[in-house]
């Protein structure tokens, strides 16, 4: 039986690749390599690199909104280290070590400046790249990044840490997850959430350590 999620992305990097954006992976040092979404042919556009959140990597979070950013940007999306295709054989899993493996495979692009743009965990990122390297920042986008989070707000949901928040292995916790993330809450049936669930669980105990 096909997977929908599955399905979905193929369809989401199809929408991509028509934008012109096709896949690439950068090599930034021996044991990590950052998978990227990039533009065939750059020309004078202003950079603009698009962070994702811990909901997917980047195609899945960034398709819809290519076709129309890159008729004025040059579109860059990464996967973070341990979502989609990137990987890192590091022990680091701070926003800072995700903020310096972006910066450092911008710059084996060729990229001097460029706007990062963030959604959820990816806004946690985009503050740190704009923190550690505000050189290279022309302006900064932030989307739905999540507040601090503390152990008695975790308590208060019944779960013993953020990672069982944040990183569901039942249906019933990505309902509640979506539940958190949604103003307006929308019915969904259970055998999709499934599907997410078998295609996330990938590298999950590296993404608790983020």
């Amino acid at each position: 039986m096909v997977n929908l999620v599955v399905a979905l992305r193929s369809s989401m990097c199809m929408i991509v690749k028509s934008a012109g954006i096709v896949p690439y992976t950068v090599e930034i040092e021996p044991g990590t390599n950052i998978h990227f979404w990039l533009p065939k042919k750059t020309g004078d556009k202003p950079a603009v690199l698009l962070i994702h959140g811990f909901a997917g990597d980047g195609v899945m979070t960034w398709a819809l909104q290519v076709r129309s950013l890159s008729k004025r940007y040059s579109v860059y999306i990464p996967d973070l280290p341990f979502f989609g295709k990137s990987y890192t054989d590091k022990p680091d899993r701070s926003p800072e070590f995700q903020a310096e493996c972006l910066v450092k495979a911008m710059r084996i692009l060729g990229v001097k400046t460029f706007v990062p743009v963030g959604f959820s965990y990816g806004g946690v990122v985009a503050f740190k790249i704009a923190e550690l390297h505000g050189d290279m920042v022309k302006a900064l986008v932030v989307s739905g990044s999540p507040p601090v989070m503390t152990d008695s707000n975790v308590n208060r949901f019944g779960f013993s840490s953020v990672s069982d928040v944040l990183l569901p292995k039942t249906v019933k916790g990505l309902k509640f997850l979506l539940s958190l993330a949604m103003h307006k809450r929308i019915w969904l049936p259970s055998w999709p959430l499934k599907d997410y669930l078998k295609v996330h669980q990938v590298f999950y105990f590296q993404k608790v350590l983020l």
